[in-house]
Order: structure tokens, then sequence, then C-alpha cells
């Protein structure tokens, strides 16, 4: 996808989420939650900030396993996902980052959800 596309998609998946959910446009930090929440699979509940990080890191491991960086290891006896990094993640300019992230989300809600 080019960067005018994935910045589109990115709009149309916000749009969805606020309606869904009845909310804000979700920024990359809220997509990334919610992604690691699903990851998770013990639904909605109060999480500590520290299991927010932890939910986002999960959902980051997620995203850039679709891309052979990441390899899920297994559950820990709480039922948390441990991932373990196969490859190196190259250093991509902020601007890079974000589309990276954007155009992963998408997918996972485009693959993963739908």
């Amino acid at each position: 996808m080019t960067p005018a596309q994935i910045n589109k998609k990115w709009i149309e998946l916000q749009d969805k989420i606020a309606m869904d959910f009845d909310s804000d446009k979700p920024d990359v930090k809220v997509m990334l939650f919610l992604i690691g929440v699903q990851e998770l699979g013990q639904g909605p509940r109060k999480f500590s900030k520290r299991q927010k990080e932890e939910l986002m890191h999960i959902a980051t491991c997620k995203l850039f396993s679709m891309m052979g960086f990441y390899e899920l290891e297994g559950l820990d006896q709480d039922g948390w996902p441990h991932w373990k990094i196969v490859q190196t993640v190259p250093n991509y300019t902020l601007l890079e980052q974000e589309l990276l992230l954007k155009s992963l989300i998408i997918n996972y809600f485009e693959e993963e959800i739908n």
C-alpha cells in the first residue's frame, strides 16, 4: 500500500472503531491496546498501568510476527502470551515506523477480526 492508501484506510478504521465503541477516534496507542486485549483473550476488564503497557507490547509483537520478526513462545500461568524475537527489526525513521504500524494494524483488523 502507498502512504496515501494507508492513511485513507487508517481514517476509515478509526471511524469504524470510534462508532463501534461510541468514542473518540483512537490513536495508534489505543489501537495497540485493543489488539492486546484481543490477543490476551480474557475479555475486557480493568487493567493496571503496567498491564496496559504489557498489552501494547503483546500487540506490537503480534503485529511484527506478521512480518516474521517475532514468534509466539507460549502462555504463562496467567494466560498472558510471551513472544521471542526471531529477526532483528530494522531501524525505521519515525514516519516509516508510524506508517508501518498503521499498515499492520489495518491488516490485523482486516484479517484477524473480520
